[in-house]
């Protein structure tokens, strides 16, 4: 009889962790402040809430980027008397770096130091954001089930219709005729308004490859620059080491060539300014529409103006098929822009109030696979 020896393993040395480390790759922004609420440290959640590196928010005092007004105020005051963590759910920030965001802030003293906590910001926005994506996406699927309708169904009347107010102009008396080129007229305005639709019916695979997005937003500058934002000053912050999109050059040109458009619109004829921005940013992930993949969206592209705003109805229905503030729009472009981005795997996001309406989209880099 053979007997089995068990191999006792031999136990490993615990492997140091950086806890910086740790602390940026939580979703949750962090700051440590001092007992005069100066910032000491922040995470990689905190630079990007607060739209700063960590060099810089090193050197400010929590006073300089919330009001002081703000309960989270109150909140570090009371850890600070108990030496205990306190929280508090549904805090609103509303400032120019952060725009309007829900958070639950917790609070917790340092007993090693004295006067020292550490902040933690958990923005409760993101499953409002979550379900705002998924709503531009089924608006966007809505609008391409109607294009897919208007095509077959409309266009051929249409042609018959206009087909017939031809011949009848023919014979019709000069008195009538005003009245056959009017259904004319109307038959193509339609005819034109289905064209423009149609792009939502197509269900094509996407072409897509590595494309540097810094050419998409160079390009479409120079596009607004020599005409439709003349009047406008663009300010560019780009992150240079930025790595390439996954998509497909000519509908992201589309997609920002749409939302610079509309940026130029809102701003006022006198100082108005369009500021184009890139960074990267960790912990965004989407599922790829058609797959069962779950893509990264470290790409972070933003268009920000400085114009009046949205008006708070509009805000709901911003991503749906005719809704414009514009008295000539067709309200399809932002429809579109919803589609394409959504085609990408990506994310689309605004925020606005006066003075300062920001759309970040966020969209896939090349990853190793996507080079085969």
């Amino acid at each position: 009889m053979v007997k089995k020896l068990a191999l006792a393993r031999k136990p490993t040395a615990p492997r140091e962790v950086d806890p910086a480390l740790v602390l940026n790759t939580l979703a949750a922004a962090v700051l440590v402040l001092d007992q005069d609420n100066a910032v000491r440290y922040v995470n990689a959640s905190a630079e990007q809430l607060f739209e700063s590196g960590a060099a810089h928010l090193c050197t400010q005092s929590l006073d300089d980027l919330l009001p002081i007004d703000s309960p989270v105020f109150s909140l570090i005051e009371q850890a600070r008397c108990d030496t205990s963590a306190v929280s508090e759910y549904g805090v609103t920030l509303d400032t120019p770096r952060t725009g309007h965001r829900t958070v639950g802030v917790q609070v917790a003293s340092m007993l090693e130091e004295h006067g020292w906590v550490v902040l933690s910001l958990v923005e409760q926005s993101i499953a409002l954001k979550i379900g705002a994506q998924l709503t531009h996406r089924n608006a966007a699927r809505s609008v391409t089930a109607m294009a897919a309708i208007l095509a077959h169904e409309v266009k051929n009347p249409l042609s018959g219709i206009r087909g017939a107010a031809q011949l009848l102009e023919q014979s019709a008396p000069p008195e009538d005729r005003p009245l056959t080129r009017l259904i004319c007229d109307e038959a193509d305005r339609i005819v034109a308004l289905v064209d423009r639709m149609e792009v939502f019916s197509d269900q094509r695979p996407l072409e897509r490859g590595a494309i540097n997005i810094h050419s998409v937003l160079e390009h479409v500058r120079r596009v607004a620059q020599a005409g439709f934002g003349r009047h406008v000053r663009f300010v560019e912050q780009y992150d240079p080491s930025l790595p390439a999109v996954f998509g497909n050059r000519d509908q992201l040109i589309q997609v920002f060539l749409n939302l610079i458009k509309n940026a130029a619109e809102a701003v006022p004829q006198d100082g108005g300014e369009i500021i184009l921005s890139t960074a990267y940013q960790h912990g965004v992930r989407l599922a790829v529409p058609g797959t069962h993949e779950r893509r990264h969206l470290p790409l972070v592209v933003s268009v920000l103006d400085n114009g009046a705003g949205i008006p708070d109805d509009v805000k709901p229905h911003l991503f749906d098929a005719f809704v414009t503030t514009k008295a000539t729009g067709t309200g399809l472009g932002l429809a579109l822009v919803a589609k394409i981005i959504g085609d990408h795997g990506g994310i689309i996001e605004f925020d606005s109030m006066p003075r300062r309406t920001v759309f970040k989209v966020m969209l896939p880099m090349v990853q190793n696979e996507d080079a085969h």
